[in-house]
This record gives C-alpha cells, sequence and structure tokens, in this order.
C-alpha cells in the first residue's frame, strides 16, 4: 500500500491550467488552411522594435555586471528613475514618490504581482481576494497559494466594463485582505476613472484591505492627450499622499516591447513596499545589474513610448476598419487589444473553425475568465493581441473579416 504524499500544498490542486495551455489542447488536432502562413494574435507579446538604446547600455554593462550579486532592492539610482518617470507621469510633484522606500524594481510585474500576495496576506486568516473576471491569471494562482480565497467580480457592458463595487458589502469587506484591479484592463481596454477610485479608497479605509492596481497597459492610450489616471494620481486627488494600503505595477515590457527584459516596478506605500522588500530578500528575485542599467536608460526616455502609441493607433484603425461594421466591439481606451463579440457566443468553436479555415490563432474569452452564479462574462468574446508589425496585423484582420462575413 503507498504511503499518503505531503507533496506540494493545497492551493496548488487548486490552480487552473494557463489559457494558452488550453488554446494548444483546443488547437491540437486542427490544421491551418495549406498555403496560408498563420498568424498568431492569441498572446500579448509585443512585437515591436525595442529602444535601440535599452540594448546598448546591455551591452555596456554585462561584463562588468556578470561578476556581482545585485540587490534585492535595485540600485539606488534605478530607483531614483523609476520615482522621477512616475511623478512626472503621473503629476505627483518632484517628491511625490521616494525612491528609497516607496519603489523598487521587479523583474516583471507578473512576478510582483504573485510575489506581493504570498508576501502580505496572512493565510491564517483564508483572507478573500477580490478580483475583475475576466482576469490576468496571475490574480487567482496568486491568492490560492497565499492562502486566499478569489472573489470575482464580473466586468460587462451592464457594470461600463468595471467591477461592481456594492458588491463589496460589509461581510466582504471585513474578510478583504487584498484586491487587484487592472487599468487600462485586459482584454477590455476600460479605463478606471478617479470616481471609482474615491469610493474603492473610502472602502479600503473602512476595511483596511490592500489595494494592487496593475498599470501595465497605462502607456499604450489612444489620445495623446488624456493619458489614463493611475491609482497613485488618484490617491493625491484623494487626500491620501502617502497611498497608505495602495500598490501600483508598472512594465517595460508593454511600454517599451522588452517583455525579454524582464523588468518592471512597484511603488506606494512605504510600509507595504518594506514588508514586501524583506520577503524579496530571501526569495531572491534580484533583477540582474546589466538588466537595471538597461531599464534605467528604458524609463528615462519617452520618445520611443510616443512612437509606440502612434503605431499601435494605426493598428487599431485598421481593426475599426474592417471589422466594427460586422461584429461591433467597444472601442478600447488603452492597452493592444480587441475584445470582440462572438454573434453565436460559442467563442472556442470561434477560435477553432477561424484558425482551421484561415490560419489566425485568438484566445477565447473563457480562457481569460470563470463562471460565476452571475454567468461567465468571458464566454461569447475572443480576444485579438494587435501585437504584430501592421502588414501582418493587416492580414490577420483581413482573414478575420473574410470568416465572420463567411459565417453570415
Amino acid at each position: 500500500m503507498s504511503k499518503p504524499s505531503h507533496f506540494g500544498q493545497p492551493g496548488l490542486a487548486r490552480l487552473s491550467a494557463y489559457p494558452f495551455q488550453r488554446l494548444s489542447a483546443l488547437l491540437a488536432n486542427t490544421q491551418p488552411p495549406a498555403g496560408r502562413s498563420p498568424i498568431a494574435l492569441s498572446i500579448g507579446e509585443p512585437q515591436h522594435p525595442p529602444p535601440p538604446q535599452v540594448a546598448e547600455a546591455l551591452k555596456e554593462s554585462v561584463n562588468e555586471s556578470l561578476g556581482r550579486y545585485p540587490a534585492s532592492l535595485g540600485q539606488a539610482n534605478l530607483r531614483e528613475g523609476m520615482a522621477n518617470w512616475l511623478c512626472q507621469r503621473f503629476g505627483l510633484g518632484p517628491q511625490g514618490i521616494d525612491p528609497a522606500h516607496q519603489v523598487i524594481p521587479a523583474s516583471g510585474t507578473r512576478e510582483a504581482l504573485f510575489a506581493v500576495t504570498q508576501a502580505l496576506l496572512d493565510p491564517r486568516q483564508r483572507p478573500l481576494v477580490l478580483m475583475p473576471n475576466p482576469f490576468y491569471q496571475i490574480y487567482e494562482g496568486a491568492a490560492l497559494l497565499a492562502g486566499g480565497e478569489p472573489v470575482l467580480m464580473n466586468t460587462t457592458p451592464e457594470t461600463g466594463h468595471q467591477p461592481d463595487l456594492d458588491a463589496i458589502d460589509a461581510a466582504t469587506g471585513a474578510r478583504c485582505g487584498l484586491i487587484y484591479l487592472c487599468t487600462p484592463s485586459n482584454p477590455g481596454g476600460r479605463v478606471l476613472p478617479q470616481a471609482f477610485w474615491d469610493r474603492l479608497l473610502a472602502l479600503r479605509a473602512q476595511h483596511g484591505f490592500i489595494i494592487c492596481s496593475d498599470e501595465c497597459y497605462s502607456e499604450l492610450y489612444r489620445d495623446e492627450h488624456n493619458p489614463p489616471l493611475g491609482l497613485l494620481q488618484a490617491c493625491q486627488a484623494a487626500g491620501n499622499p502617502s497611498f497608505d494600503g495602495c500598490l501600483v505595477f508598472h512594465s517595460l515590457s508593454k511600454r517599451s516591447n522588452l517583455p525579454g527584459l524582464r523588468s518592471g516596478l512597484i511603488a506606494g506605500d512605504a510600509q507595504l513596499i518594506h514588508a514586501f522588500s524583506a520577503y524579496r530578500t530571501y526569495q531572491g528575485s534580484a533583477m540582474p545589474l546589466h538588466h537595471q542599467h538597461a531599464s534605467l536608460s528604458a524609463w528615462a526616455d519617452e520618445t520611443h513610448v510616443k512612437a509606440n502609441r502612434q503605431a499601435y493607433r494605426a493598428k487599431f484603425a485598421l481593426a475599426s476598419d474592417y471589422l466594427q461594421a460586422i461584429a461591433p466591439y467597444h472601442e478600447p481606451e488603452a492597452g493592444f487589444y480587441i475584445w470582440l463579440p462572438v454573434a453565436d457566443g460559442d467563442d472556442e468553436g470561434f477560435a477553432q473553425a477561424l484558425y482551421q479555415s484561415q490560419g489566425v490563432t485568438v484566445l477565447p474569452g473563457r480562457y481569460l475568465s470563470r463562471e460565476t452564479p452571475a454567468g461567465d462574462p468571458g464566454a461569447g468574446y475572443v480576444r485579438l493581441a494587435l501585437v504584430a508589425e501592421a502588414r501582418i496585423c493587416e492580414d490577420a484582420l483581413q482573414r478575420i473579416q473574410q470568416f465572420i462575413q463567411s459565417r453570415c
């Protein structure tokens, strides 16, 4: 008789397959048409050219960096550069962020969004972890592996594509340890307004939970004269200049087309940053020194970011030309996704048939969401990631247009 296994923790058994694992399984026995090159619009991996100064900074620093251990807090000049960027971008004032105590680098926002929950939640309390639905699956996994219980807040046209704060009743607020939010949102590209933050910050002051705002798409906005509001900015407007209970997460992956650099930042409440820094010391996820040098060069430059935005605007215009008339969708305010409704509601069937007939890969919406008593807010949509160069995206959009028209 075999002995009982003590391997792993309870949360592991509750983890769901990652969206791209599910997509691979869906398409495993499906072949694209002969003579048509496959085009992937399924994963948000930016393909625009990275800024050349970043590669130069890597080359210049790599030899002296490889022989040194990086500090988990990051170099002082990098923290200062990140603090300067935050203050300028979000109008926080020259002293709005203390680089010594309110910001640290992260090896990508994925690492930070996951690890911060492990560091800051007390698993003995079985805290609730609130999150939008659909959502970035790291939120759910982080909650489960930190001993928390995910609570899904559906974002639908009926809720204005934002979480319904009326769902946070007294009992929920009392048990809530942390809430994840994504603004601009993945997949819908919705920017949360000041009125939303005012209500949430009032609830936080009442119940004491932590607010984690994932803002990795904040620099890919449509209107050059109307950059998205961020949580730190909203805190100042609401009379919380020390950002009590609040953390923001930013990334160079989307802003600067550097997904392989694995570089981002965490900023906000000094006490939370201090606690997370203590965890990070043992976790050991310190950014390599040559990545820090390269990151500093990226945070210091806005020229390439403006060009990046313009390239995405051109592709959004193409998407509108090809798809709005035959499959009307909500135009995103930011990001690089189209959240496209499927006429018959069968998002998996749509994705599979599209790949088979046109060779274009898209992600079924239900792979980004969970079923709830009120329904599955991701079902009936597919997500298109407009990350390839314009020529490739236009080819894919034209194929999707043909596919949809053939089904009418």
